[in-house]
């Protein structure tokens, strides 16, 4: 994740590839993961949102498990967190049982305050 459509608060660090909290507050986040054929349609991607690059953020763990088609497949995100100003959240995918890509023009990540 390295382009931004919006950032008009400069919320998200596209040098770094993660959102950085600019005051404490709950936040809703959300990401989407569009699979790719790299050379299987086995490959098992999953995804998860990150509390300052080590701690999973609660209920932001996704995972497909079956086979996939390609460019039609897409995992979506969704949770809230309670973060500190200058927390950072950032976006994981993998894949596991086969290699596989994310469709970059298709892949998102957004996160707003809420309170």
């Amino acid at each position: 994740m390295n382009n931004t459509d919006y950032n008009d608060q400069g919320a998200f660090d596209a040098g770094n590839n993660r959102f950085v909290a600019p005051v404490a507050g709950t936040y809703l986040f959300g990401a989407t993961l569009l699979y790719k054929i790299n050379s299987s349609t086995n490959a098992r991607m999953r995804g998860r949102l990150v509390l300052n690059g080590t701690t999973e953020i609660r209920g932001s763990r996704g995972e497909i498990s079956g086979a996939h088609a390609s460019e039609a497949t897409a995992l979506w995100l969704q949770t809230m967190a309670p973060l500190a100003q200058g927390d950072t959240v950032e976006l994981q995918g993998t894949f596991r049982a086969a290699y596989g890509y994310f469709a970059a023009d298709h892949t998102s990540f957004w996160g707003c305050k809420v309170g």
